[in-house]
C-alpha cells in the first residue's frame, strides 16, 4: 500500500495518535503525517503510506487553510481554550467592534515576523519549548518569518458561551470571530489569535480550529478517522496513488533510458528526457521541485533545483521505484 491518505482528524487525538491508530488499522508500519494538528483541532491531516513516506517533506511545506474561532476578552498560557487563564478583561469592558476586528486583521496579511507560542514544539537548546513551559521555565522564542496568503473575517458576534473546559469554566467571551486563513508552513493560528487580541487591547485566544486544506488536499477528499479504522477497504478506496502525488509541482517525462538512470539515482541529462519543457527554460529564480515521471505517468523520482543552480543535469533526490 503506497500513496497518500487524507484523514479527517476529530478533536482530541494528537497527530501521532492518528498515525498509530492507522498503523494498526492498515497493518502498515510505514505511515507518517505531513503536518501536525493540535489535539483541539480537527480537519485535514494527510498521511503518507508505504514508500510515499519518502515524500513527506514535500507536503509538509505546503500552505495550510483553516477556519479559526477566536474568542475575545481573555488570554491563556497556551493561547487556546485548553490553557490556563492568564488575564481576563473587566466585566464592564466593551468588546471590539466588527469594524475594529477587520481593521486589525490587515496587519496580519502578507509576510511578517511571528513569535511562536511558548507551548509549541520549537526547540530551545535541545528541549521542546512546551516541555520547558510546563516546568514553569520562561521561554523566549525567536520570531519566524511567515506569510498569510488569505485572511478574511467570516463572522463576528458579541457575547459567547462558556467553553467546555474546566480551566475556563468562569470565562465567557466578550465577542467571537471566525476567520478564514491560508498561511505558510510554520504559521501558528494560536499566535494569530493572541496577537490579534493584543492589537485590539482586549485579549484573545483560539477557541476552535479546523484545517480545511493542506496544499491541494481539501476536506472534501478527507476520510473520517472512524471510517478509516473500520477496515482497509475504505482507506484503499481513498488512497491517492504515487503517480497523483505532488501534482502542484512540474514534471519532466523521462525516456526509458532516463527512467532507468533515475531509478539508480544517476544524473538526468537533457538527452534522458522525452519532454524537458516541464521545468521551464529558466527556473533559477526560485527553488523548484520537479517530478520525474515515465511516459505513462508513473512517478519514478523527485529532483530539486536550488536557487542559482543550473537546471541540467537533474539530480534525483528521492527515488521511489
Amino acid at each position: 500500500m503506497d500513496g497518500l491518505l487524507v484523514i479527517d482528524k476529530p478533536e482530541g487525538p494528537t497527530s501521532h495518535d492518528v498515525v498509530a491508530r492507522m498503523r494498526r488499522a492498515l497493518r502498515e508500519r510505514r505511515i507518517g503525517h505531513t503536518g501536525t494538528l493540535d489535539p483541539m483541532a480537527s480537519g485535514v491531516l494527510p498521511l503518507v503510506v508505504g514508500v510515499a513516506t519518502r515524500l513527506a517533506r514535500f507536503h509538509s511545506g505546503s500552505a495550510k487553510r483553516y477556519l479559526a474561532t477566536v474568542a475575545f476578552g481573555a488570554t491563556t498560557d497556551t493561547y487556546d481554550a485548553k490553557g490556563a487563564v492568564t488575564w481576563q478583561a473587566p466585566g464592564d469592558a466593551a468588546p471590539p467592534s466588527g469594524e475594529q476586528v477587520e481593521a486589525a486583521l490587515e496587519r496580519f496579511r502578507g509576510t511578517f515576523a511571528q513569535v511562536p507560542p511558548a507551548y509549541s514544539a520549537k526547540k530551545v537548546d535541545g528541549d521542546r519549548a512546551y516541555d520547558l513551559a510546563r516546568k514553569g521555565t520562561a521561554v523566549a522564542l525567536e520570531a519566524v518569518e511567515v506569510t498569510v496568503e488569505r485572511l478574511e473575517l467570516v463572522s463576528y458576534a458579541c457575547g459567547g458561551q462558556v467553553l467546555k473546559n474546566a480551566a475556563m469554566k468562569d470565562v465567557t467571551p466578550s465577542a467571537v470571530a471566525v476567520v478564514d486563513v491560508t498561511a505558510s508552513a510554520g504559521f501558528y493560528v494560536r499566535a494569530l489569535a493572541f496577537d490579534l487580541g493584543q492589537a485590539l487591547g482586549c485579549g484573545a485566544y483560539l477557541a476552535a480550529l479546523r484545517r480545511t486544506a493542506s496544499g491541494l488536499l481539501t476536506e472534501a477528499q478527507a476520510l473520517p478517522l472512524d471510517d478509516a479504522e473500520r477496515g482497509p477497504e475504505a482507506a484503499l478506496a481513498r488512497l491517492v496513488p504515487l503517480r497523483d502525488m505532488l501534482r502542484e509541482h512540474p514534471a519532466v517525462v523521462l525516456s526509458d533510458a532516463g527512467a532507468t538512470r533515475a531509478r539508480h539515482g544517476n544524473l538526468i541529462r537533457v538527452q534522458d528526457v522525452d519532454d524537458p519543457t516541464g521545468i521551464g527554460p529558466d527556473p533559477v529564480d526560485r527553488d523548484r521541485v520537479v517530478r520525474l515521471v515515465t511516459g505513462p505517468g508513473d512517478l519514478v523520482a523527485v529532483a530539486e533545483i536550488r536557487a542559482n543552480d543550473r537546471p541540467w543535469p537533474l539530480q534525483p533526490g528521492v527515488v521511489l521505484a
